[in-house]
């Protein structure tokens, strides 16, 4: 961003003052690690020190300006007495004009950018930035809006110097910032949300430029430094699981060993085990084997008079992360192949045992490698069609995520790692039998979309998403499926969602099977209730909401329409048959024109449809007056979803309430 695109953005920031604040610091005095809370302008007065934004180095005088966004870690060490002023500010930028600059924002806030500089002119910005301090202790709302006069007075100054200087403000580097974030807070509870917060971008910006320069996600970062220093404290340590948790920033011992297991594919009683057996009767001690082969972080000293002060360098982190995963999986590989080696059955030929192409094949399929089943796995890939192209997924994908459909995966015999929290608390699962030991399994992601920051934990290899607005947040994730559940204001049918969803894993013939069985029970259903609904009758479906009145189509509707209409065949209304959508929002006065011989009533709750069954409108209506008026279901029953348990309540329940109000 050059210096005339970030003067445009000041002309259309709004401004908010944080905080002035007037600080003196002593001779070899020291600041350390210190976030910008919000972004801040230092002016520097007396004195001189060594100052870093991040990783970048600036020897300071009196009258120097420097810069940088919320997040920012600054370092200062005092050469002799330091006097500065620190001004944080908030700006935002109204969304018509944030959409206008986007192409050269490019996903920063100008207000993040960082630069330092001394001013031709500083005797100017002093005088404004002394009464702004001066103004600010005042507490009178009057002060404060001349303080906000002052505060465009002095970038207006300060923008002019800038364009006359040629300073062209630097771009943070905000994988760099994060990576030293968790490096230095890793023990701390951090999500993806807070990470982002801390530099003002969204999450998903991030965790797409993190994947684009490391390779991997923040969290998944987080998590193998938090499980590299728990290594460290149980190889040098007699510590317990519960005191390493707590110490590398997880909540208890269980957490920390379901993510060990994760990172490193063994618990950590049997790491420990593992790695004294194989380096038993070595002269390096086996903490220090260990660590060796992992590069250290490169330590710039400030001075020779200043001890014990250094800044890590970004780029040396960077290089160091990839470094040490290449380290590590080296070793782990290496101790994989060893402790299978041990394992496997004697040689009785005689001879030296030299493993084949066969031997390895067994191995990896029999469950002792999970190097071989990864690189197997990782091979065999399907190419399934969606509403927006061809995707490519893996053949038999393990670790799914969904927002919806979580019914249909069960039936399909796939257990989701993930699902979005309404689908674990939906009524059809105790109804169906569904054993609490399954649902334990299954991780709850939060509403639409799912939790970004639990997604990404999970590392799911398919993700499968309903909702088109949300799909491009699930993409920068892991691989994702497009499922819509909703078309428009209608739904598809719910046997053709299960074949969709049976496609994507290739289980057509598990689906069909079921189908087959279900649409026998239908056909008998209809034999049950035959006569009920007299030729040349119709039926009509309502729905009651808290604060609105719906009548259901004959295609396309939820909250077991479906099952009334498309299974059991029962004749709708013309107006159902002539809805364009998959309902009609109406008001109780037109409500007679809507309704048939025959009136099922789904409500969000008897208390809301009270007000409706006291009208007149309502008495009148002759599907009333004669008794044919069926109450079938509440929200939050087997009717809120279209899977295959709920659409076999649902015949259930569609038979038994008309039979019922046959006696």
């Amino acid at each position: 961003m050059n210096v005339h695109e970030h003067i445009l953005l000041w002309n259309q920031a709004f401004i908010k003052i944080i905080d002035i604040r007037h600080t003196t610091m002593v001779q070899k005095e020291q600041l350390r690690n210190y976030r910008f809370p919000a972004s801040t302008f230092l002016y520097t007065v007396r004195g001189s020190a060594q100052v870093w934004l991040d990783h970048n180095v600036h020897l300071v005088k009196r009258f120097d300006i420097l810069h940088g966004g919320k997040g920012l870690c600054l370092d200062i060490a005092a050469e002799e007495e330091f006097e500065f002023y620190m001004i944080l500010y908030k700006a935002t930028l109204s969304l018509p004009y944030r959409q206008e600059t986007s192409p050269f924002m490019r996903g920063y806030t100008p207000f993040q950018y960082q630069y330092a500089f001394t001013p031709s002119y500083p005797l100017s910005l002093f005088t404004i930035v002394e009464l702004m301090s001066n103004e600010w202790q005042r507490s009178n709302d009057l002060e404060k809006l001349h303080v906000k006069t002052l505060f465009y007075q002095f970038v207006y100054e300060l923008s002019r110097q800038l364009h006359a200087q040629g300073i062209e403000p630097i771009k943070p580097d905000l994988v760099a910032q994060a990576i030293r974030y968790i490096d230095e807070n890793y023990y701390q509870p951090i999500t993806l949300d807070s990470l982002a917060q801390n530099w003002g971008c969204s999450a998903g910006y991030l965790s797409k430029l993190f994947k684009e320069k490391m390779n991997t996600s923040p969290i998944h970062y987080l998590g193998e430094v938090r499980v590299d220093k728990a290594i460290k404290l149980l190889l040098q340590t007699d510590a317990t699981l519960q005191e390493i948790a707590e110490n590398v920033g997880y909540l208890d011992g269980h957490t920390l060993s379901r993510s060990f297991k994760r990172y490193k594919g063994v618990s950590p009683a049997r790491f420990k085990t593992e790695w004294k057996n194989s380096n038993q009767g070595e002269d390096l001690p086996l903490f220090r084997r260990k660590f060796a082969i992992l590069p250290k972080k490169f330590e710039r000293y400030i001075g020779n008079e200043i001890e014990n002060h250094y800044q890590y360098k970004g780029e040396v982190d960077l290089n160091m992360y990839r470094n040490m995963r290449i380290s590590a999986m080296t070793v782990f590989l290496c101790l994989s192949l060893l402790l299978g080696a041990c394992s496997s059955a004697p040689n009785t030929s005689g001879g030296s045992q030299t493993p084949t192409n066969n031997n390895v094949e067994t191995q990896a399929n029999s469950g002792n490698s999970n190097v071989g089943q990864d690189v197997s796995s990782q091979a065999k890939t399907r190419i399934v069609s969606t509403i927006k192209g061809d995707v490519e997924i893996p053949a038999e994908p393990q670790r799914v995520a969904s927002d919806q459909y979580m019914g249909q995966l069960l039936k399909l015999g796939i257990i989701p790692v993930g699902v979005r929290e309404g689908m674990l608390k939906e009524a059809w699962i105790e109804k169906a039998g569904i054993s609490p030991d399954i649902l334990a399994n299954i991780e709850d992601l939060g509403s639409f979309p799912m939790n970004a920051e639990k997604l990404i934990e999970l590392e799911p290899d398919l993700i499968i998403g309903s909702i088109e607005k949300n799909i491009e947040q699930y993409e920068k994730i892991g691989t994702t499926v497009f499922v819509p559940y909703w078309e428009g204001l209608s739904t598809a049918g719910p046997i053709e969602k299960f074949r969709r969803i049976s496609e994507i894993f290739g289980k057509q013939q598990v689906a069909e099977t079921w189908i087959t069985e279900y649409e026998q029970k239908v056909a008998d259903a209809r034999q049950e209730i035959a006569g009920i609904i007299k030729e040349g009758e119709t039926v009509s479906v309502v729905q009651i909401g808290s604060k609105a009145l719906f009548v259901l189509s004959a295609t396309g509707g939820n909250y077991g329409s479906a099952t009334i209409y498309q299974m059991l065949q029962l004749p709708p209304t013309e107006q159902a048959l002539n809805m364009k959508e998959g309902f009609e929002n109406i008001s109780l006065e037109v409500l007679p024109e809507y309704l048939g011989d025959h009136v099922f009533v789904y409500v969000n709750s008897k208390e809301d449809a009270t007000e409706i069954f006291k009208s007149a409108i309502w008495k009148a209506a002759p599907a009333v007056a004669k008794g044919q008026v069926y109450m079938y279901g509440e929200f939050d029953d087997e009717f809120v979803m279209e899977d295959p348990y709920s659409l076999e309540l649902q015949l259930e329940t569609i038979v038994k309430v008309l039979k019922d109000n046959q006696k």
